[in-house]
């Protein structure tokens, strides 16, 4: 929950959750975090029709 905190600052953002607790958070936990980052798709308010449709024409 971010409870209207910085919300103009958290437009396109990337959030990442987990159930481990901050003192418990080790190196494994880290690695699950960018695999989950890195997976995801980036569009910035656009579909996924309008993103394979710009891919398409370059």
């Amino acid at each position: 929950r971010i409870s209207n905190y910085l919300l103009w600052q958290l437009a396109y953002s990337e959030l990442y959750f987990c159930d481990t607790y901050w003192p418990d958070f080790n190196e494994s936990d880290l690695h699950k975090a960018i695999i989950d980052y890195q997976s995801r798709q980036r569009r910035f308010g656009k579909t996924e029709k309008q993103i394979e449709t710009e891919l398409k024409n370059k």
